[in-house]
């Protein structure tokens, strides 16, 4: 793997249950895209577990998990969306939003108690969920004439770059998506195959 091209996230939602003395903890797993879904998700918890005492979350978005939050949703600061927000890190996870809805029992499990329980409903929706690698793409726009058709076709063929679009006429273009650490190789040798790419893409 290129370092810096590829990312891991989650396949699909997971969730876990778990109780700590007489407190039940909810915990689910989602992959997200962005903070406007990452609202929507919480919104749509909250509104199920509307009876919950808190729903404490974690979230990193962005190949290298660059944009990140942690919440405590009421709890003692630190004692949730932290241990939650470290299991994503312990997982090299992101692109991922860990929720866990506590629903209070009556005994009190105190900040260490309280660590513990957020840590390990969070390690255990995370460990429920497929872990999946993700490859960070460039799109590549390369425009041709069509006398070079079998030319570009050729590097494609070789390249395997992913087609997003493609129209065929006198004047050709076609649009591809391929991993970072390999889009340098695509631009070079569809210039050479006669194709022209424009820059900044």
């Amino acid at each position: 793997m290129e370092a810096g091209d590829s990312y891991l996230t989650i396949a699909a939602p997971a969730e876990a249950a778990s109780r700590e003395r007489s407190s039940k903890f909810l915990a689910y797993a989602y992959p997200v895209q962005d903070e406007g879904q990452i609202r929507e998700i919480l919104d749509a918890l909250r509104k199920r577990y509307y009876d919950a005492t808190h729903h404490c979350y974690a979230w990193r978005l962005g190949p290298g998990g660059e944009h990140f939050r942690a919440n405590d949703d009421g709890e003692p600061s630190g004692t949730a969306g932290r241990p939650i927000l470290g299991q994503l890190l312990a997982n090299s996870l992101t692109d991922c939003l860990v929720v866990v809805v506590r629903y209070f029992g009556g005994t009190k499990l105190g900040v260490p108690g309280l660590i513990a329980a957020y840590r390990e409903s969070a390690a255990a929706a995370i460990g429920a969920a497929r872990i999946v690698e993700r490859t960070v793409d460039r799109t590549v726009r390369v425009d041709f004439p069509y006398i070079v058709l079998n030319n570009i076709m050729r590097v494609v063929k070789e390249q395997q770059p992913k087609i997003v679009s493609q129209e065929f006429d006198n004047l050709c273009t076609m649009v591809f998506a391929i991993r970072e650490g390999r889009a340098a190789e695509l631009i070079e040798k569809l210039k050479k195959a006669g194709g022209s790419v424009p820059e900044e893409q």
